[in-house]
C-alpha cells in the first residue's frame, strides 16, 4: 500500500508539471522564472519518488535486476533527472512535454509488469560501471534525439510561415542547435566510455547474447561520431543534423531495448 501511494504522488507531480508547461505552450508564452521553477521543482520532486522506487525493484538480494520494465523506468527516470538539471542552465525545459509523461508511464508499468532479468553481483564494480556509464550515454542521447524532434517541428514551422503558437515559447533555433550539438557531444564521449568499459570488463562483448545489442551500439557511435566530424568540418546543421541524430538514437533504441524486448517480453 506504501508503495503504491508513493506510486502514485510521483505520477501526479510528474503530470502536473506536464501540465504546467502544456499550459504555457499552447498560449505561446516564454518561460518565466517562476514558472521554470515551479516545472522543475515539481518534476524534481517527482524524479525524487521515482528513485527511491526504481531502487527497491532493481537493487535486489539476488543481484541487479535490469529486467525490460525496470530498465525502462530508470532510463526515463535518468533521462527526466539529466533534462530537468539541464534545464537550470539551459532552455530545454519544453522536451518535458514529452519526457514527464512517458517517465510516468514507466513507473506505472514497472509498478504493475514484472519481467525480471537478474544479473548476479560478486562484489565487482566493473559491470555496475558499464551500466551506469551505458544508461548515462543512451539518457543523453535519449535527450539530444528528443531536441532533435523539437528542433525538426520548429524548422517546419518557420519555413511554412507559422511562427505563433508554441513557437514563441521556443528559444530561436541557433541556439536549439546549440544545444542539440552539446547534449551528442557529452552522450557520444559516454557512449564511448561504455564501449571501452565493455570491451575491458566484459568476458566477450560480441557472445551470442550480446553480439546484436554490441553491433548496433558501435553502429550508433559511428553514426554520432561522423556526426559530430560533419559539423566540425563541414558545418552541418539543419535537416542534416536532425536526420543523423534521429539515425543514431534509433540504433541505440534497438540496442538497449530492442534485444530485451524480444528476448524477455516476445520469447520469455
Amino acid at each position: 500500500m506504501k508503495m503504491l501511494t508513493i506510486t502514485s504522488l510521483a505520477v501526479f507531480l510528474y503530470l502536473a508539471a506536464t501540465l504546467l508547461l502544456g499550459r504555457r505552450l499552447v498560449s505561446g508564452a516564454a518561460a518565466g522564472q517562476l514558472n521554470r521553477l515551479a516545472l522543475i521543482s515539481l518534476g524534481l520532486g517527482a524524479v525524487i519518488l521515482h528513485a527511491g522506487l526504481i531502487y527497491n525493484s532493481i537493487f535486489t538480494p539476488a543481484g541487479i535486476n535490469l529486467g525490460f520494465y525496470s530498465a525502462a523506468s530508470l532510463v526515463m527516470g535518468m533521462v527526466a533527472l539529466l533534462m530537468l538539471l539541464a534545464a537550470l542552465n539551459q532552455p530545454i525545459e519544453n522536451l518535458g512535454i514529452v519526457v514527464l509523461p512517458l517517465a510516468a508511464v514507466a513507473l506505472l508499468l514497472e509498478r504493475f509488469f514484472s519481467s525480471p532479468h537478474i544479473l548476479a553481483s560478486d562484489g565487482a564494480a566493473n559491470i555496475e560501471i558499464h551500466i551506469i556509464l551505458s544508461l548515462l550515454a543512451y539518457s543523453l542521447l535519449s535527450i539530444a534525439a528528443l531536441q532533435a524532434v523539437l528542433l525538426a517541428v520548429q524548422d517546419y514551422q518557420l519555413r511554412h510561415k507559422h511562427p505563433g503558437g508554441f513557437m514563441r515559447a521556443l528559444p530561436p533555433m541557433q541556439v536549439m542547435e546549440s544545444i542539440l550539438f552539446q547534449l551528442i557531444a557529452v552522450g557520444f564521449f559516454l557512449l564511448s566510455l561504455a564501449l571501452l568499459s565493455g570491451i575491458i570488463y566484459l568476458e566477450d562483448i560480441f557472445a551470442q547474447h550480446l553480439v546484436h545489442k554490441t553491433g548496433l551500439s558501435i553502429l550508433a557511435w559511428l553514426v554520432f561520431a561522423i556526426l559530430l566530424f560533419g559539423r566540425w568540418r563541414a558545418g552541418w546543421r539543419g535537416r542534416t543534423a536532425i536526420r543523423w541524430t534521429l539515425a543514431g538514437f534509433v540504433a541505440l533504441l534497438l540496442a538497449y531495448f530492442g534485444s530485451k524486448l524480444v528476448l524477455e517480453l516476445i520469447l520469455g
